[in-house]
This record gives C-alpha cells, sequence and structure tokens, in this order.
C-alpha cells in the first residue's frame, strides 16, 4: 500500500505542514539557544504552531456559524476549539509578558541573559560560599 504525495495533497494539507515547520522550529530554538530572549521567541513559535493546528481542525469545509436554522441539513462548524484558542492566546501573552519581566530581572541581578554564563556566576558564588564557609570553620577550631 504506496502513499502517493501529488501536489494536490501536498496542498490541500498545508496547514498542516506548516504546523510542523513552525512546530520544530520553536522546538529547535527552545533547545539549542542559550540566550533567554530566544528561548522566550521559540515558545511563542511552538505556541502558535499549536494555536494553528487546533484552527485547522476546527474548520469544517462548507461548515457555517451554529445558528438554528429552518434547514435541517445545514452543516454547522464546532466553535469550540476557537474559543480555546482565545483563550490560550491571552494566557500566552501574559506567559510571554512574565518571562520577559523575569529576563529582564535577571539581566539585572547577572549582567547576561545568556543561560551558560548565568550558569558560570551561580558555580563562582557558590564555590565562594563554601569556601568561605570552610575558612570560618578552620578559624573557629
Amino acid at each position: 500500500m504506496a502513499i502517493e504525495f501529488d501536489l494536490d495533497f501536498i496542498f490541500g494539507h498545508i496547514n498542516y505542514w506548516l504546523f510542523v515547520i513552525l512546530m520544530l522550529t520553536g522546538l529547535y530554538i527552545v533547545v539549542a539557544r542559550g540566550n533567554l530572549l530566544k528561548k522566550i521567541v521559540g515558545l511563542n513559535l511552538f505556541q502558535a504552531a499549536v494555536f494553528m493546528l487546533y484552527i485547522s481542525m476546527g474548520k469544517i469545509s462548507g461548515g457555517t456559524a451554529p445558528i438554528l436554522t429552518d434547514n435541517p441539513d445545514e452543516i454547522y462548524s464546532n466553535p469550540l476549539p476557537h474559543v480555546l484558542i482565545l483563550t490560550a492566546i491571552v494566557v500566552g501573552i501574559a506567559t510571554t509578558s512574565l518571562g520577559l519581566a523575569l529576563i529582564v530581572r535577571i539581566n539585572e541581578s547577572y549582567g547576561t541573559i545568556e543561560e551558560d554564563e548565568i550558569l558560570e556566576l551561580d558555580r563562582q558564588k557558590s564555590q565562594a560560599e563554601i569556601d568561605q564557609v570552610a575558612k570560618e570553620a578552620s578559624r573557629s577550631s
């Protein structure tokens, strides 16, 4: 059983191809980049891909708004996926703004937004605290 990939199939499912490309791009940015601001952008790309998937699944060709009419054969589109995505967009904006606010505070504290540099600064600070405690312990004994 061979699946035939002709142009009608590819262009008929273009929204799903774009979903996969956006999702993989967002995931790559989150995993591969050390800059916190780039990670937020990657998360937003990933989130937009999920929005596009849900909206694509909620659309029915020839479907109308779910308003009752006299025609019993009318096809209706389900509005629930679209409503859920509106809610998810609001939550996504709030999450993005919180993430950006945290990045600003991290930059004020550490002077950088690079993940590796922040971890190195934390390691140096912890080592300095351990050395200080060891020095005080050796003085008291």
